[in-house]
This record gives structure tokens, C-alpha cells and sequence, in this order.
């Protein structure tokens, strides 16, 4: 077993880690492999649980390819229930806030990302009592992305305290990274300190593009011969899917077309309503596939679609842009064409943005797409350039090192 180097620390913390399969997870593992590859000492403070496994019970100590991982106990009630969910937060909040506490120095860095919410404001805490360097991993902005979708709980006091808390959190913070632009410059019009913007990524060296003869995945699920519309990933309150179900009906006659959504959420089991409601024969859905099957699950598409409901805007950043970019394959954002993903859609041109409530637009440019494969081609070429010259893992790890090795 590889020692852990000496020297001072990088404490990150987050609820899930590998070899859980969510977004954040992902990304969390790829940078803390890498930074331990390079011989530096890594620890990650998460939960026993899986995204879509509350009961996993994972090991509560190990260590996974020079990462100290420490798996902190918390209340399992999962993420169907808004208050157990809750309840699984504080749990979260409280186990993980006394692990960094025990395991910081003076001179180490936290760094703390956003799932739980408001984690920051625990790490800003042990931060300053341990006299260590805080640098803020914003997924999404909180509370403010609840309220823009209708469902914070929180009121009067409590909401204006938990917000100067996490702007606290913020302007007390060495480094703020930022998904993108419109993230960055809200977070500093609100006094967050020191502001950096690094996008996420994909493996660019694993998920490569894979050309529909050859994958094995269309062919087990028999689209050999349809032209597929791919939806891959979280399927959650931020994504707008009337859009889509509306287009797919407009296109119901045609019936070399088929929809194929891949992954879970909380709103999956509306979409399956939706589509039975309309008689959709042509959506097809799959779970989360391995890491190791993400090339053929993303190239299995002609097209992907990324939705984002524009009141979310700059308060997430769809990390599943970057995969599909990577598979090669083009983009159909339905969203604000203005906000992140729009204008990186259209600047690189990679694909086309959409307003929410365009079924009939959509519906005429998924009929051009499948007629044209010239532009499919193009689009797509250029989608993986995106990723190659811009997004790429070895990049915006090199970012990363950049900022946690950075003088104080």
C-alpha cells in the first residue's frame, strides 16, 4: 500500500465519493487520483452512502489509490422525502464538520464543494479554528437555485441567517471556483472573495467517440437502425421535460426515431408518466450505466439534448455537457440560448439552443439532424474539440493543482 506523503494536507469534503457514480463524485475522484498520483497528501471526508444507495454501508476508512478516504457516519433516510433528506444534511454537517476538525492542521487546505448545501459554512468554521486555507467547490449556488425553483422550505430568519452564514463562507474563503461565468459574477456581486472559474471536464483519454456500428450498446438495446435522441444523467427539478415529450409527439409518425433517456432523478417518474400519458411508444429508458460502459452509453445517441430551466441560470452549470462533448456527439440545449450552456453551444459551434415551451422547433430540428449527417458529423467534431482544447482532465486538473498549490 502507497504511504501517504508528509506535508500539509488537502481535506476535501463532499457527501459522495468514488466509487459512487454521480457527477460530483465523479469529479471529485478523477482530482483527488490525480493530486495523490503526484504525491500529494489527499484526504476526502464524505458519507457511507451512494447517490441512488442510501444503505450502502460503506467502509468508514480506506484508502483507494493514495486517497485517504474517511466515510463519516449520517441518517439514511435518502432523497425522496425533502425532510428525511434534510435530516440526512445535519447528520452530514455535524459528522463531517468534528472529521476535518480531527484531521486539519495549520497550513492545510479544505476544500469544500456544495453537496451537502451550505457544507461551506461548517468548513469556514474548522478553517478558521485550525488556522487552514479555504477553497469553495460551487457545483451550484444555494439557496439561491431552490428558490428559483419553487421549493425552499426555509423563510424570515432562518433563510437571511443561512444566506450571511454562506456569503460568510464565501468572502472568508482563499479561492471561490466557479463553473462558469455567469456563476463567477454573481457569486462576486455578492461578496464572494477571490473568484476562479474552472469548468468541469470529462476522461477525454476513456470516453472517446465510438461509432454507432460499433456499439455494443445500440445493438443490445435495438437501435441499430433508428436515429437516437438521447438524454443521459440526472433527471431533476433544474431540467425542463414538457419540451421534449412535446416534441416526441409531434414526431410520434416517424418511427425510425426514438428517445432514449439514461439515468434517474427525481423527475424520471414524471417523465415515464408523461410519455405514457401521451402514448409514446418511442422513449425508451435505461438506468446509470458503469463508468467503464459511459463511452458506449453517451455515443449510443445521434444527438443529446441538456435542458436547464432559465430561472436556474448561473446557479448550475449541467456538468453533462461535458461528457457528450467528449462522446463526439452534438448538442441540443433547450434553456436560455444566453445563459452558460447556450452560449458555449453556440460560440463552439457544437449544436443549437432552444426556448423551453419550442416543441415544434425542436421537433424540425431533430427531423433536420437525422436528414443531415454532414452537420451531424460537423457538429460533433467540433463538440470534441470543445472538450480537447478547453475541458479536457488533464487541463482543468492542472488548473486545480494551480490553486491548491499556490503560495499562501
Amino acid at each position: 500500500m502507497k504511504q501517504q506523503p508528509l506535508g500539509p494536507k488537502l481535506v476535501f469534503v463532499n457527501r459522495f465519493f468514488f466509487p459512487d457514480h454521480s457527477a460530483t463524485s465523479q469529479l471529485l475522484s478523477d482530482l483527488c487520483f490525480d493530486l495523490a498520483a503526484s504525491d500529494l497528501k489527499v484526504h476526502v471526508v464524505t458519507s457511507r452512502q451512494r447517490y441512488e444507495e442510501p444503505f450502502a454501508g460503506m467502509l468508514s476508512e480506506e484508502v483507494v489509490r493514495g486517497v485517504k478516504v474517511h466515510r463519516v457516519w449520517t441518517s439514511t433516510f435518502g432523497r425522496n422525502n425533502l425532510f428525511g433528506r434534510t435530516i440526512d444534511y445535519i447528520s452530514f454537517y455535524m459528522s463531517a464538520g468534528l472529521k476535518i476538525f480531527a484531521l486539519t492542521r495549520r497550513g492545510d487546505t479544505i476544500v469544500a464543494k456544495t453537496d451537502p448545501p451550505l457544507i461551506s459554512v461548517v468548513a469556514a468554521f474548522v478553517a478558521r479554528m485550525r488556522a487552514a486555507r479555504l477553497v469553495n467547490w460551487i457545483q451550484d449556488v444555494f439557496p439561491e437555485v431552490a428558490v428559483a425553483l419553487g421549493i425552499n422550505g426555509l423563510q424570515g430568519p432562518l433563510d437571511r441567517a443561512l444566506r450571511y452564514l454562506r456569503d460568510l463562507s464565501l468572502r472568508r474563503a482563499d479561492v471561490n471556483v466557479a463553473l462558469g461565468e455567469g456563476m463567477a459574477e454573481y457569486l462576486a456581486q455578492n461578496g464572494a472573495a477571490n473568484v476562479k472559474v474552472i469548468h468541469n471536464w470529462a476522461d477525454d483519454e476513456t470516453l472517446v467517440p465510438i461509432r454507432p456500428e460499433q456499439n455494443r450498446l445500440r445493438t443490445e438495446w435495438g437501435l441499430a437502425s433508428k436515429f437516437v435522441v438521447g438524454y443521459s444523467g440526472n433527471m431533476g427539478r433544474a431540467h425542463e421535460f414538457e419540451t421534449i415529450l412535446d416534441a416526441a409527439l409531434e414526431l410520434k409518425s416517424q418511427t425510425d426515431i426514438v428517445f432514449l433517456f439514461i439515468g434517474g432523478g427525481n423527475r424520471m417518474s414524471s417523465i415515464q408518466k408523461g410519455a405514457d400519458r401521451r402514448h409514446l411508444g418511442q422513449i425508451m429508458f435505461r438506468h446509470y450505466q458503469a463508468r467503464e460502459a459511459l463511452a458506449e452509453s453517451l455515443s449510443a445517441a445521434d444527438v443529446h439534448l441538456i435542458s436547464l430551466r432559465p430561472e436556474a441560470e448561473r446557479f448550475i452549470v449541467p456538468s453533462k455537457l461535458y461528457g457528450i462533448a467528449a462522446a463526439g456527439r452534438p448538442i441540443v440545449f433547450i434553456g436560455d440560448p444566453q445563459g452558460e450552456i447556450g452560449k458555449i453551444v453556440r460560440s463552439s459551434n457544437c449544436g443549437a439552443a432552444l426556448r423551453p415551451g419550442d416543441s415544434s422547433g425542436l421537433a424540425r430540428l431533430l427531423l433536420d439532424l437525422r436528414d443531415d449527417a454532414d452537420l451531424r458529423r460537423e457538429w460533433g467534431a467540433n463538440a470534441r474539440r470543445l472538450i480537447e482544447e478547453k475541458c479536457s482532465r488533464k487541463r482543468a486538473i492542472s488548473l486545480w493543482r494551480n490553486v491548491l498549490t499556490a503560495p499562501v
